[in-house]
């Protein structure tokens, strides 16, 4: 990318739109088709194993994120990806009233994920390459918001539209009206990303398949030789551990009768739930977490933004013990946790970003970086369900506080590189 054109193109304009466009298929894919196929009769252990077996995809990108340094430009793959998710959501509406939805649609969603991931990656690459290190802790709080926006807006208000939906044209029909409007958003950015996005450099000279197996290897054997790599590995892994197994058992929980030690809520006050009082308390604790932490550096607040980050899911065990039917004070909880979840989650991105990212390959090795914390995320997720029925909600959830524990050994244990290696600046007083 030229100077004139990091001149021309302000961050403003394309850090929000572009985290937007990846949180929004990630959580669609992860969370809303949770309540999707709970809507449409699937059980709640089926529904866990199989909508995160899906997600594969997040963990293994890293196989394939070196080819992308071969062709093009990072913006290329950015829009490209966005299209096709566009029509992807669109098959995926089709897919729906057919007698074998639930293989054709689970299908639908493996290839999203393969599509999102690829999206993610480039997007990623456009970040790091383009920003300064100021520049990217003074956006990583929008960055965090906006990708969180994207989670609000398909959990929030597109949940609360299938909520209506189905009560007004019927599920099946709901539903395919809310995955057309997924396509018709990931369309829209792709043509906004075509005037606004930078090009985030062009493609490494990596012309043949032996050149690019040589760049794989050498992007694979530098990421493992970085300085703490192991330490750092097993903080990414960890930092997630209790909210992969609460994630996708949250919002089964609100919309699971009373009787079977659920809140009963319907589709549609979940959506409230989320879109409204959720998506306030997380863009603010986002927000606020990426100015608090640039003021003091990462170093001095990790571990302040892990106890934000995990103290708070002890909202869900209060709720599971006392079930309460004030729609308020679920909702409180609700943005409590929210709250918390969008301060600390700054503190894994920018460990990330700031202390493995780093180096030669910076797209490559923040790919691997966030395909580690898919795999902690996904791992535990994919047998939440089977714990919950196990040990039911309220059992489950007090499990998931105990569940944090290592999160918080890891995060104070885990040392740092040194200042020129990715300390986050402080500014001047």
């Amino acid at each position: 990318m030229t100077t004139e054109e990091k001149k021309s193109v302000h961050p403003a304009l394309w850090v929000p739109t572009l985290y937007f466009a990846e949180g929004l298929p990630f959580v669609m894919i992860a969370t809303v088709s949770v309540l999707m196929y709970k809507s449409l009769g699937i059980s709640d252990a089926e529904i866990a194993f199989f909508t995160t077996l899906v997600t594969w995809p997040w963990t293994l990108k890293p196989l394939w994120g070196p080819l992308l340094e071969m062709f093009k430009t990072k913006k290329y793959f950015v829009v490209a990806t966005q299209f096709i998710g566009g029509v992807a959501f669109g098959l995926l509406a089709l897919s729906l009233p057919l007698d074998g939805f639930f293989k054709y649609s689970l299908a639908l969603l493996a290839i999203l994920a393969f599509n999102s991931a690829t999206h993610d990656i480039a997007a990623d690459g456009v970040y790091v390459n383009v920003l300064s290190e100021k520049l990217q802790a003074q956006y990583v709080g929008w960055q965090g918001a906006c990708y969180n926006i994207g989670k609000i807006v398909a959990q929030g208000a597109l949940v609360y539209v299938a909520g209506r939906l189905e009560v007004s044209v019927g599920v099946v029909e709901g539903w395919m009206i809310v995955m057309g409007l997924f396509g018709g958003i990931m369309a829209a950015l792709a043509l906004w990303h075509v005037r606004f996005l930078p090009s985030g450099g062009a493609s490494a000279d990596v012309k043949s398949a032996p050149e690019a197996f040589q760049t794989f290897w050498d992007v694979l054997k530098t990421f493992f030789q970085k300085k703490n790599i192991w330490w750092g590995i097993a903080f990414i892994i960890l930092y997630r551990f209790a909210e992969g197994q609460a994630i996708k058992i949250v919002p089964l929980f609100l919309k699971a009768s009373r009787e079977a030690g659920g809140l009963g809520l319907s589709t549609s006050e979940i959506g409230i739930v989320y879109g409204t009082f959720g998506a306030a308390a997380f863009i603010l604790g986002s927000i606020l977490a990426g100015y608090f932490t640039a003021n003091r550096g990462l170093k001095k607040t990790l571990f302040i933004l892990c106890c934000f980050f995990n103290l708070p899911f002890a909202a869900y065990t209060f709720l599971a013990v006392t079930q309460p039917t004030d729609f308020f004070v679920i909702a409180a909880a609700v943005a409590f946790e929210y709250f918390g979840y969008g301060f600390g989650f700054v503190g894994l991105i920018l460990y990330m970003m700031q202390q493995i990212a780093p180096g030669k390959y910076k797209m490559a090795h923040y790919a691997f970086a966030t395909a580690v914390m898919y795999l902690g995320f996904m791992l535990p997720s994919m047998v939440s369900g089977y714990i919950s029925d196990f040990l039911g909600y309220k059992d489950f959830f007090l499990w998931v506080m105990i569940a944090t524990i290592p999160s918080f050994l890891v995060t104070w244990l885990v040392p740092f590189r040194d200042p020129e290696g990715g300390e986050l600046p402080t500014p001047a007083t």
